[in-house]
C-alpha cells in the first residue's frame, strides 16, 4: 500500500508560479512512476504529466509543456510539480497518482486557483 499527500496549492495571480509536492508513505520502493492529473470544476479529470521515479524521465501533455516541470526526490519519497506562467485555465484540483507493482493509488488532491 502507498499513501499520497499533496500540498502546496493555493491562490496565485496569472503569470505566477506555484510548486506542489506529493509525499508518499508506505512502500515507496514499489512505485515506478508518478503522474499528475487535474480536474477543473464541471470537467473530467485529465492527465498532464508523468515521471519515471527510477530514471527521472518525464512526459507532458501539450497543455502544460514548457510551463510545468515534474521532478522527484526519492530520498524524501516526494515528487514535485513546478508550475510557471500560470493561467486562469490552470485552475483545478491537482492530484498525484502512483503507479506501483501492486496497483495504483491517488492522492486526495490540492486546490490551485489562478485569479487576479
Amino acid at each position: 500500500q502507498v499513501q499520497l499527500v499533496e500540498s502546496g496549492g493555493g491562490l496565485v495571480q496569472p503569470g505566477g508560479s506555484l510548486r506542489l509536492s506529493c509525499e508518499a508513505s508506505g512502500n515507496y520502493s514499489t512505485i515506478y512512476a508518478m503522474a499528475w492529473h487535474r480536474q477543473a470544476a464541471g470537467k473530467e479529470r485529465e492527465w498532464f504529466g508523468v515521471i519515471n521515479t527510477n530514471s527521472g524521465n518525464t512526459n507532458y501533455a501539450d497543455s502544460v509543456k514548457g510551463r510545468f516541470t515534474i521532478s522527484r526526490d526519492n530520498a524524501k519519497k516526494t515528487v514535485f510539480l513546478q508550475m510557471n506562467s500560470l493561467k486562469p485555465e490552470d485552475t483545478a484540483v491537482y492530484y498525484c497518482y502512483a503507479y506501483t507493482v501492486r496497483g495504483n493509488f491517488w492522492g486526495q488532491g490540492t486546490q490551485v486557483t489562478v485569479s487576479s
